[in-house]
C-alpha cells in the first residue's frame, strides 16, 4: 500500500523492450538505499516489483496490461519519475490509501497562476471523482479542488511543484490517475442493496 507522499524524484534510465513487456532501470538513490529483489515501489503511481538493484538504481518488469493503462507505456530514458517505497506497518499516513493500481490516464490542460491545474479525464471515470475528494496524480496523493464535465481541477502548492513531475508538466502531458478505491467499494456494496442494478444480492437463493 502507497499514501500518496512522494519521496524522491527519480530519473529512468534505460527502457528494454521485452516480448509483450518492458523492463525500465530507475535512478532513485534514496528509494534504491534499502531496495530488495520483491520489493514495491511506486513509479509515478504504478506499483512495480523490484527485480533488481545496482547502486543506486533498480530495475522493475512492466507487463503489457501496465504499459496499455498507464503513461509507462511512453517511457524513455531521461524522463523524471515520482518515486514512493510501499508504507511500512509502522509508518505515518501523510496521503490517502493508495493500491498503485492505475485506473486509467488523464491529460493535463492549464495551470493557473496561482497553482489550480486542470485535468481531462475519461468519461468513465467521472463517478468517482467528486469535490474535496481524494486523487491520485502520478502517485501524488492530492485533493480535487473542482469537477466540471470531464475535467478536474486540484490546487498545487509550491513544494509540490516543486519536489513532483507535476510542476514540470506541460499542456497535453499524460499523467495517470488513481481515483478512490473507498469510492469503488461503496459502489459495489450500494449496488447490492439497490434494485435493478444487475448485481445478484444474493436473496432467493438457499443456504448451502
Amino acid at each position: 500500500m502507497f499514501t500518496g507522499i512522494v519521496e524522491e524524484l527519480g530519473e529512468i534510465a534505460r527502457v528494454e523492450p521485452l516480448s509483450d513487456a518492458a523492463r525500465l532501470t530507475v535512478r532513485g538513490p534514496l528509494v534504491a538505499s534499502d531496495a530488495r529483489h520483491g520489493d514495491s515501489i511506486a513509479v509515478n503511481g504504478v506499483c512495480l516489483t523490484v527485480v533488481e538493484v545496482s547502486g543506486d538504481e533498480f530495475t522493475v518488469d512492466v507487463v503489457h496490461e501496465t504499459l496499455k493503462r498507464s503513461s509507462l507505456g511512453r517511457a524513455e530514458a531521461g524522463r523524471q519519475v515520482n518515486l514512493e517505497r510501499a508504507m511500512p506497518a509502522n509508518g505515518r499516513f501523510g496521503g490517502h490509501v493508495m493500491q498503485g493500481h492505475v485506473d486509467g490516464t488523464a491529460t493535463f490542460l492549464s495551470r493557473d497562476p496561482d497553482g489550480l491545474t486542470h485535468f481531462a479525464f475519461p468519461a468513465p471515470l467521472g463517478r468517482y471523482i467528486v469535490e474535496k475528494g481524494s486523487i491520485a496524480v502520478d502517485g501524488v496523493s492530492l485533493t480535487v479542488a473542482g469537477v466540471a464535465k470531464e475535467e478536474f481541477s486540484i490546487a498545487l502548492i509550491p513544494t509540490t511543484l516543486e519536489l513532483t513531475t507535476l510542476g514540470r508538466t506541460e499542456p497535453g502531458d499524460v499523467v495517470n490517475i488513481e481515483v478512490d478505491v473507498l469510492a469503488k467499494y461503496v459502489e459495489k456494496l450500494a449496488a447490492v442493496h439497490l434494485p435493478g442494478t444487475g448485481v445478484d444480492n444474493g436473496k432467493g437463493k438457499e443456504d448451502a
